[in-house]
Protein backbone atom coordinates (compact mmCIF):
# COMPACT_ATOMS: atom_id res chain seq x y z
CA UNK A 1 0.00 0.00 0.00
CA UNK A 2 1.23 3.04 -1.57
CA UNK A 3 0.85 6.58 1.08
CA UNK A 4 1.54 9.42 -1.11
CA UNK A 5 1.53 11.96 1.07
CA UNK A 6 4.48 10.15 3.15
CA UNK A 7 6.88 10.30 0.13
CA UNK A 8 9.55 12.80 0.58
CA UNK A 9 8.94 13.28 4.52
CA UNK A 10 11.97 14.06 6.58
CA UNK A 11 11.69 11.37 9.48
CA UNK A 12 13.61 10.69 12.48
CA UNK A 13 12.78 7.30 14.57
CA UNK A 14 14.81 6.78 17.85
CA UNK A 15 15.57 3.81 19.23
CA UNK A 16 15.26 2.41 15.60
CA UNK A 17 18.41 0.01 15.34
CA UNK A 18 16.27 -2.84 16.30
CA UNK A 19 12.40 -4.21 17.29
CA UNK A 20 9.55 -1.87 16.68
CA UNK A 21 11.79 0.99 15.70
CA UNK A 22 13.53 -0.48 13.11
CA UNK A 23 10.72 -1.45 11.64
CA UNK A 24 9.19 1.86 11.41
CA UNK A 25 12.35 3.17 9.91
CA UNK A 26 12.02 0.71 7.34
CA UNK A 27 8.15 1.23 7.17
CA UNK A 28 8.82 4.89 6.07
CA UNK A 29 11.25 4.33 3.73
CA UNK A 30 9.16 2.08 1.56
CA UNK A 31 6.80 4.83 1.50
CA UNK A 32 9.80 6.95 0.27
CA UNK A 33 10.47 9.56 3.15
CA UNK A 34 13.98 10.24 3.80
CA UNK A 35 14.81 8.22 7.13
CA UNK A 36 17.00 9.52 10.28
CA UNK A 37 17.71 6.02 12.11
CA UNK A 38 18.68 6.48 15.59
CA UNK A 39 20.61 4.18 17.99
CA UNK A 40 22.67 5.16 21.00
CA UNK A 41 25.03 1.63 21.33
CA UNK A 42 23.75 -0.75 18.79
CA UNK A 43 25.08 1.53 15.96
CA UNK A 44 26.58 -1.90 13.97
CA UNK A 45 22.55 -3.25 14.62
CA UNK A 46 21.73 0.67 12.75
CA UNK A 47 24.05 0.76 10.23
CA UNK A 48 22.65 -2.67 9.22
CA UNK A 49 18.53 -0.78 8.78
CA UNK A 50 20.07 1.74 6.71
CA UNK A 51 21.82 -0.84 4.60
CA UNK A 52 18.10 -2.35 4.08
CA UNK A 53 16.63 0.02 3.30
CA UNK A 54 19.47 1.60 0.82
CA UNK A 55 19.63 -1.82 -0.60
CA UNK A 56 15.52 -1.70 -1.58
CA UNK A 57 16.16 2.28 -3.36
CA UNK A 58 15.10 4.04 0.05
CA UNK A 59 16.84 7.31 1.64
CA UNK A 60 18.10 6.62 5.58
CA UNK A 61 21.53 7.73 7.42
CA UNK A 62 22.48 6.50 10.78
CA UNK A 63 22.09 9.18 13.90
CA UNK A 64 24.05 8.23 17.05
CA UNK A 65 23.10 9.66 20.85
CA UNK A 66 22.37 8.98 24.38
CA UNK A 67 18.55 10.13 24.86
CA UNK A 68 18.47 9.84 28.46
CA UNK A 69 20.94 13.48 27.80
CA UNK A 70 18.81 16.11 27.09
CA UNK A 71 21.24 17.86 25.53
CA UNK A 72 21.97 14.61 23.51
CA UNK A 73 18.13 14.53 22.77
CA UNK A 74 18.40 18.69 21.61
CA UNK A 75 21.31 17.50 19.31
CA UNK A 76 19.81 14.51 17.72
CA UNK A 77 16.67 16.64 16.35
CA UNK A 78 19.08 19.41 14.91
CA UNK A 79 21.36 16.94 13.33
CA UNK A 80 18.71 15.12 11.68
CA UNK A 81 16.87 17.84 10.73
CA UNK A 82 19.81 19.54 8.49
CA UNK A 83 20.87 16.43 7.28
CA UNK A 84 16.81 15.70 6.24
CA UNK A 85 16.86 19.19 5.08
CA UNK A 86 13.96 19.50 7.20
CA UNK A 87 11.83 17.30 10.06
CA UNK A 88 8.44 16.29 9.07
CA UNK A 89 7.94 13.77 11.72
CA UNK A 90 9.57 12.78 14.65
CA UNK A 91 9.01 9.06 16.28
CA UNK A 92 9.75 9.22 20.08
CA UNK A 93 10.39 5.14 20.10
CA UNK A 94 13.40 4.90 22.17
CA UNK A 95 12.53 3.52 25.59
CA UNK A 96 12.52 0.13 27.47
CA UNK A 97 11.71 -1.94 30.84
CA UNK A 98 15.50 -1.39 31.32
CA UNK A 99 15.51 -3.93 34.42
CA UNK A 100 13.16 -5.79 36.91
CA UNK A 101 13.59 -4.80 39.96
CA UNK A 102 10.96 -4.39 43.00
CA UNK A 103 10.72 -1.14 43.67
CA UNK A 104 12.08 -1.07 47.22
CA UNK A 105 15.51 -1.93 45.79
CA UNK A 106 15.22 0.47 42.63
CA UNK A 107 18.34 2.83 43.43
CA UNK A 108 19.02 6.16 42.43
CA UNK A 109 20.68 5.55 39.59
CA UNK A 110 18.19 3.02 38.20
CA UNK A 111 15.32 5.10 38.40
CA UNK A 112 16.94 8.17 36.71
CA UNK A 113 17.92 5.23 33.73
CA UNK A 114 14.32 4.12 33.48
CA UNK A 115 12.55 7.54 33.63
CA UNK A 116 14.70 9.81 31.46
CA UNK A 117 15.47 6.67 29.07
CA UNK A 118 11.66 6.43 28.93
CA UNK A 119 9.67 9.53 29.77
CA UNK A 120 12.25 12.72 29.47
CA UNK A 121 13.92 11.63 26.12
CA UNK A 122 10.25 12.13 25.21
CA UNK A 123 9.80 15.77 26.62
CA UNK A 124 13.52 16.98 25.01
CA UNK A 125 13.40 15.30 21.74
CA UNK A 126 9.87 16.60 21.38
CA UNK A 127 11.08 20.44 22.75
CA UNK A 128 13.35 20.71 20.03
CA UNK A 129 11.45 19.73 17.63
CA UNK A 130 8.38 21.71 18.11
CA UNK A 131 10.35 25.02 16.63
CA UNK A 132 11.90 23.10 13.80
CA UNK A 133 8.31 22.20 12.93
CA UNK A 134 6.73 24.89 13.51
CA UNK A 135 8.84 27.18 11.15
CA UNK A 136 8.31 24.33 8.78
CA UNK A 137 4.51 24.45 8.34
CA UNK A 138 3.65 22.31 10.96
CA UNK A 139 4.52 18.21 11.90
CA UNK A 140 3.95 15.65 13.36
CA UNK A 141 4.74 13.83 16.56
CA UNK A 142 4.57 10.39 17.49
CA UNK A 143 5.48 8.52 20.67
CA UNK A 144 5.80 5.07 21.68
CA UNK A 145 3.68 4.08 24.58
CA UNK A 146 2.90 0.80 25.91
CA UNK A 147 0.00 -1.07 27.11
CA UNK A 148 1.42 -0.84 30.63
CA UNK A 149 0.76 2.76 31.00
CA UNK A 150 -2.90 1.51 31.37
CA UNK A 151 -2.72 -1.94 33.63
CA UNK A 152 0.52 -1.13 35.63
CA UNK A 153 3.21 -3.49 33.56
CA UNK A 154 4.28 -6.64 34.46
CA UNK A 155 6.22 -7.99 37.59
CA UNK A 156 8.75 -5.57 38.88
CA UNK A 157 8.27 -2.83 36.26
CA UNK A 158 6.39 -0.07 38.23
CA UNK A 159 8.51 2.39 37.04
CA UNK A 160 8.29 1.20 33.27
CA UNK A 161 4.61 1.62 33.28
CA UNK A 162 4.56 4.67 35.10
CA UNK A 163 6.90 6.77 32.44
CA UNK A 164 4.89 5.09 29.56
CA UNK A 165 1.62 6.73 31.83
CA UNK A 166 3.58 9.79 31.64
CA UNK A 167 4.36 9.55 27.74
CA UNK A 168 0.02 9.24 27.04
CA UNK A 169 -0.41 12.16 29.19
CA UNK A 170 2.24 14.28 27.81
CA UNK A 171 1.14 13.18 24.02
CA UNK A 172 -2.56 14.48 25.33
CA UNK A 173 -1.26 17.71 26.65
CA UNK A 174 0.97 18.43 24.17
CA UNK A 175 -1.45 18.08 21.23
CA UNK A 176 -3.26 20.32 22.92
CA UNK A 177 -0.89 23.18 23.14
CA UNK A 178 0.90 22.48 19.58
CA UNK A 179 -2.23 22.04 17.44
CA UNK A 180 -2.58 25.68 16.52
CA UNK A 181 0.95 25.72 14.66
CA UNK A 182 -0.43 23.07 12.81
CA UNK A 183 1.67 19.71 14.72
CA UNK A 184 -0.39 17.05 14.98
CA UNK A 185 0.53 14.60 18.04
CA UNK A 186 -0.11 11.14 18.96
CA UNK A 187 1.08 7.87 20.52
CA UNK A 188 1.03 4.06 19.54
CA UNK A 189 1.02 1.87 22.66
CA UNK A 190 1.92 -2.03 21.61
CA UNK A 191 0.69 -4.41 23.72
CA UNK A 192 2.96 -7.66 24.30
CA UNK A 193 4.82 -7.53 21.07
CA UNK A 194 7.58 -10.85 19.54
CA UNK A 195 11.03 -7.69 19.42
CA UNK A 196 13.72 -10.15 19.53
CA UNK A 197 14.66 -9.49 23.30
CA UNK A 198 10.89 -10.02 24.68
CA UNK A 199 12.55 -12.75 26.91
CA UNK A 200 15.18 -10.46 28.20
CA UNK A 201 12.69 -8.70 29.77
CA UNK A 202 9.73 -10.99 30.22
CA UNK A 203 9.81 -14.05 32.61
CA UNK A 204 8.79 -17.21 30.02
CA UNK A 205 5.67 -17.67 32.65
CA UNK A 206 4.65 -14.06 32.07
CA UNK A 207 4.56 -14.00 28.56
CA UNK A 208 2.57 -17.34 28.68
CA UNK A 209 0.16 -15.48 30.64
CA UNK A 210 -0.36 -12.64 28.02
CA UNK A 211 -1.05 -15.14 25.34
CA UNK A 212 -3.58 -16.75 27.16
CA UNK A 213 -5.53 -13.70 28.03
CA UNK A 214 -5.41 -12.10 24.72
CA UNK A 215 -8.21 -12.58 22.48
CA UNK A 216 -6.41 -13.28 19.43
CA UNK A 217 -4.30 -16.14 21.57
CA UNK A 218 -0.39 -14.94 20.57
CA UNK A 219 1.88 -12.35 20.72
CA UNK A 220 2.16 -9.84 17.65
CA UNK A 221 4.73 -8.76 15.59
CA UNK A 222 6.66 -5.39 15.04
CA UNK A 223 5.65 -5.49 11.63
CA UNK A 224 1.83 -5.29 12.83
CA UNK A 225 2.50 -1.95 14.90
CA UNK A 226 3.76 -0.07 11.73
CA UNK A 227 0.73 0.66 10.17
CA UNK A 228 -0.40 2.36 12.99
CA UNK A 229 2.76 5.02 12.77
CA UNK A 230 2.17 5.60 9.27
CA UNK A 231 -1.49 6.32 9.26
CA UNK A 232 -0.80 8.62 12.24
CA UNK A 233 2.08 10.48 10.04
CA UNK A 234 -0.49 10.33 7.29
CA UNK A 235 -2.28 14.26 6.74
CA UNK A 236 -4.46 12.52 3.96
CA UNK A 237 -5.49 9.77 6.50
CA UNK A 238 -5.11 11.39 10.07
CA UNK A 239 -5.22 14.88 9.48
CA UNK A 240 -8.33 15.37 12.19
CA UNK A 241 -6.46 13.16 14.64
CA UNK A 242 -4.46 14.49 17.81
CA UNK A 243 -4.24 13.53 21.17
CA UNK A 244 -4.72 10.35 20.60
CA UNK A 245 -3.50 7.20 21.78
CA UNK A 246 -4.07 4.27 19.68
CA UNK A 247 -3.81 0.18 20.97
CA UNK A 248 -2.29 -2.58 19.21
CA UNK A 249 -2.48 -5.48 21.82
CA UNK A 250 -4.35 -8.28 19.64
CA UNK A 251 -7.64 -7.34 22.87
CA UNK A 252 -5.48 -7.68 25.79
CA UNK A 253 -6.97 -4.37 26.78
CA UNK A 254 -10.01 -2.80 25.65
CA UNK A 255 -11.32 0.50 26.08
Amino acid sequence: MRITDLEGKAVLVTGASTGIGAAVAKGFAVQGARVAVHCNASRAAAEAVVAEITAAGGSAIVLQADVRSVEACTRLVQEAHVALGGLDVLVNNAGGVVKRHPLRDIDDALYDDIVQLNARSVFACSRAAIPLMDAGGGGVIISTTSLAARNGGGSQSTLYAASKAFVSNFTRGLAKEVARHGIRVNAVAPGVIGKPDRLKTMPSHQLEGAIKLTPMRRIGTVDECVGAYLFLASSEMAGFITGQVIEVNGGLQMP
